[in-house]
């Protein structure tokens, strides 16, 4: 079969012949419609991720849109390495495949991913984070982010108050704590880490002695902006912050599971908007080494 083979940590994947994937027992053969490509896989790609393995050649890809042999489409994951979901074809658990609705389009449904990642967070550690915040229930709203054009819209998805990070350390740190003073922070859903990140924690600092520090969950998701931080001790003591991760690894499988039907819901009734761009697979060594048209998901198509 046809896919996109990685051969070297840190470089781009090749469209080429690979052997088809031989099913395990519970595992069923899918026709792969859609692949997203998520941030988690480049960071799995570079070798750089704690849930990258030394299986190489691999096919990149966890996640996607396939056709069971029996006609049905569904959203599928769980596939075994060195397989990924950027082929033709995807060996995946049975229990790992779920129905998508036909007013669900393809592309929409392979860009569950980023979506999945806060879903998890929000619920069980505590552009689409800012509607599943909203989705939740939050009464309050605060997007930081560094690309200016996206984050002109983030008002229109329901964020409250857009900060930028493209601004001065003290005037950042300084922005973030006006907003927080009088309703506090609740819930920091963090896909950055680095400096985005000590910026912020430097914001929900309380000086003084005579202060009840408001309770303050940051649950880590991601590392795109670094992938350590100074963290000062004082920081602890004053802020009332608490600090937790959401990943692979200390989320059970049936949680996962549990979330991605009402996600599915919710992408299909249009509650959530996602700027997507397509592309064939053929075309993956072009398409991985650029950068998606402003912030639209890239998704592989056949």
């Amino acid at each position: 079969m046809k896919a996109a083979v990685l051969h070297t940590f840190g470089e781009a994947p090749h469209f080429e012949e690979f052997a088809e994937p031989v099913l395990d027992e519970g595992e069923v053969l899918v026709q792969v419609l859609a692949a997203g490509l998520h941030p988690i896989v480049k960071t799995l790609a570079a070798g750089s991720h704690y849930g990258s393995t030394e299986a190489l050649p691999m096919i990149p890809g966890i996640d996607g849109v396939g056709r069971l042999k029996d006609g049905r489409r569904v959203y599928l994951s769980g596939t075994r390495p060195p397989y990924g979901t950027m082929a033709q074809r995807a060996a995946v658990p049975g229990k790992m495949c779920l129905p998508l609705p036909e007013s669900l389009d393809d592309i929409t449904a392979a860009l569950f991913n980023p979506g999945l990642s806060v879903w998890l967070a929000l619920k069980w550690r505590a552009q689409l984070a800012v509607q599943m915040a909203k989705l939740f229930g939050a009464g309050k709203v605060m997007a930081l982010g560094r690309n200016e054009r996206v984050l002109r819209t983030l008002p229109d998805l329901g964020a409250d108050v857009v900060i930028s990070l493209e601004q001065p350390d003290e005037e950042l740190v300084q922005a973030i704590a006006n907003e927080s003073e009088q309703t506090g922070i609740h819930v920091i859903v963090d896909y950055l880490w680095g400096r985005p990140t000590e910026a912020v924690i430097a914001g929900v600092m309380r000086t003084g002695l005579t202060h009840l520090a408001p309770h303050v969950r940051l649950i880590e998701v991601g590392q795109m902006a670094g992938s350590t931080i100074t963290l000062p001790a004082a920081v602890l003591r004053s802020s009332g912050l608490e600090i937790s991760g959401s990943g692979a690894g200390i989320i059970p499988l049936e949680r996962v599971m549990e979330a991605i039907p009402q996600l599915i819901e919710f992408a299909a009734s249009g509650k959530l908007s996602i700027e997507t761009e397509s592309t064939r697979l053929s075309e993956v060594e072009e398409a991985w080494q650029r950068r998606s048209s402003e912030n639209r998901r890239l998704v592989f198509v056949p």
